[in-house]
């Protein structure tokens, strides 16, 4: 795999998954606030592991249409390096993340079928980055990390003004085939490294990043 491959673990909520992100060789990790997430921390929690976050990787705060105030607490404590809205935010409310906290803003927009590519085009203009995730079922209490793929073949020869990461459904098993089919250089994962429900496995997460080199 090329060196200008990444993969992000998100959703981590122990040192140890710190530890396994980073000897894996990720590039990003990713915390997850979102109350109704196996997955979600407070401040303090994500205060403390941060902490242990190695110098060099990306730091990234999942949030879901959260408020200032909620945003002025996280940034104030936490030493991130990126915010992701993984909502319904607008083209506008990611301008005004962006200029409030001057951190790269992430941008996740889900996708289920072709109509729903269009606002990769228009949230590309504003965020630095967008997460190409999959549309999560109607009623579904999370907006990603539900363990689903997309059709692929949607993305292929798509490009957009700002890099993108592709996540939704990746596992060690699959991620050859999404590296493939899609032509992403960079991989969101977090249900497809858990032993259970919101639980990281050190093995897991070494056997993607590896899968993935191996592309």
């Amino acid at each position: 795999m090329p060196a200008d491959v990444a993969v992000k673990i998100c959703g981590l909520r122990a040192s140890a998954d710190v530890v396994a992100a980073a000897e894996a060789g990720a590039r990003y990790v990713g915390f997850v606030f979102f109350p109704k997430s196996p997955r979600h921390l407070d401040v303090s929690e994500a205060a403390v592991l941060a902490s242990h976050v190695p110098a060099g990787l990306c730091k990234v705060a999942l949030t879901v249409n959260a408020d200032n105030a909620m945003l002025d607490a996280l940034v104030a404590a936490v030493p991130l390096d990126m915010l992701q809205l993984h909502g319904s935010e607008t083209v506008a409310r990611v301008a005004e993340v962006k200029a409030r906290y001057g951190l790269p803003v992430m941008k996740a927009i889900g996708v289920g079928e072709r109509g729903d590519l269009a606002q990769l085009d228009a949230y590309s203009g504003v965020a630095d980055q967008i997460l190409v995730d999959a549309k999560p079922p109607k009623g579904a209490d999370l907006p990603g990390g539900n363990g689903l793929a997309f059709d692929w073949t949607l993305l292929q020869g798509r490009v957009w003004r700002c890099p993108w990461m592709l996540a939704g459904g990746l596992t060690p098993n699959n991620v050859a085939e999404a590296i493939a089919r899609t032509g992403a250089r960079q991989l969101d994962v977090s249900s497809g490294v858990e032993s259970t429900s919101g639980v990281k496995d050190a093995a897991l997460i070494h056997a993607l990043v590896k899968a993935a080199l191996e592309a």
